[in-house]
């Protein structure tokens, strides 16, 4: 399966951390082109001058239109668990709309004002185990 990584920048570290454990079950898996920009410089994953001007958003969209499913990764951020942000949320409407397969890493709490919306474009909650994806 090719599986696009989707979340804050803030986890990029995981994000490459999660593309070698998909690559080494067998998946073909993707993650935002800045990724390795972010890790170097971690002020990218908040600059709104960066992501307009490399289109990342777009670029995102892109991978997702080829791939089959995305791993959306919500860690803890901003004292929330199972945190979903504003362009996280978009990829997982896009690649809904698009029919593919939209895999969370882990829970959305129930305090978060969209998890109704996120449940119901949610095909699996893995509970943090990989090993899950179908």
């Amino acid at each position: 399966m090719k599986i696009f990584i989707s979340g804050s920048m803030y986890f990029a570290k995981e994000m490459l951390e999660h593309k070698n454990k998909l690559e080494g079950m067998g998946h073909v898996a993707l993650v935002p082109g800045d990724t390795h920009l972010c890790i170097k410089n971690p002020d990218l994953n908040i600059d709104l001058e960066h992501a307009l001007s490399t289109d990342i958003q777009g670029k995102c969209f892109e991978e997702i239109s080829k791939s089959d499913a995305i791993l959306v990764l919500n860690y803890k951020k901003n004292d929330i668990e199972g945190y979903v942000g504003g362009n996280t949320l978009m990829e997982m409407g896009f690649a809904n709309v698009h029919n593919k397969k939209v895999f969370l890493m882990n829970p959305i709490p129930e305090q978060v004002s969209y998890v109704d919306e996120i449940k119901a474009m949610t095909d699996q909650i893995l509970n943090g185990d990989l090993n899950k994806i179908s």
